[in-house]
């Protein structure tokens, strides 16, 4: 009897606790005279900038950074159609990954209080070694699905011996477009505005999925 060929999917995911939060936040100041808007951007955006860079030093903040101050001017038109007075507007953006999450709790709830600064979102995600670690476990997991899933098959139909020819990221062995390789999905923290309409963080991290899902083509006699 001829050789069988067997071609299946093999797919896993695994739960990993996330070990940083990653903070994006934007600051922001509007007024009349460019000077004064500088002015302002400048005093709001200084006092982040050092006490991101003390926490760096101390370890709760694995990095950060901050982009430099964008400035522009435009007529706002009022609901009459009136064009209005020219109007000048500053903003930077700072991103900080925090290892600390009490720390980030904390900080977060504090800074989302204070006067044009707004918390744009929080990703959980793992450091890069782990993150290559889990991806390349779940890989090998799922290449182990895939045999077993062949060896299922070839076992059905009264075939003991299971040999793997070819082994590729979904897509591949078929020529298509091929799908992402083992990658993990970073959860984003919730915002609202409780009663009073300040804003709120709700700090619950979920495990961040790692998933990986391969083709395998077998021969089994």
């Amino acid at each position: 009897m001829s050789d069988v060929v067997i071609t299946v999917r093999g797919e896993h995911e695994a739960r990993v606790s996330p070990q940083e939060g990653v903070v994006r936040l934007s600051v922001r100041a509007e007024g009349p005279e460019r000077g004064g808007v500088v002015e302002r951007i400048s005093a709001l955006a200084e006092p982040l900038r050092t006490d991101l860079a003390s926490r760096q030093k101390q370890g709760g903040v694995r990095e950060w950074s901050s982009q430099r101050v964008a400035v522009w001017a435009n007529r706002p038109w009022n609901s009459e159609g009136k064009q209005l007075a020219l109007v000048h507007y500053a903003s930077v953006e700072f991103t900080a990954a925090f290892t600390d999450f009490a720390a980030l709790s904390w900080w977060v709830t504090d800074i989302a209080e204070r006067d044009g600064i707004q918390v744009d979102g929080i990703d959980w995600q793992l450091t890069r070694v782990t993150a290559k670690q889990a991806e390349a476990d779940v890989a090998a997991e799922a290449v182990r699905v895939a045999l077993d899933r062949a060896t299922a098959y070839a076992q059905a139909i009264g075939l003991s011996s299971v040999t793997p020819v070819e082994i590729a990221d979904v897509g591949l062995l078929n020529h298509n477009d091929p799908a992402p390789g083992p990658m993990a999905r970073m959860m984003k923290a919730s915002f609202a505005a409780d009663a009073g309409g300040a804003p709120t963080v709700e700090l619950q991290p979920e495990d961040i999925i790692v998933t990986a899902a391969v083709e395998g083509r077998f021969t089994a006699r």
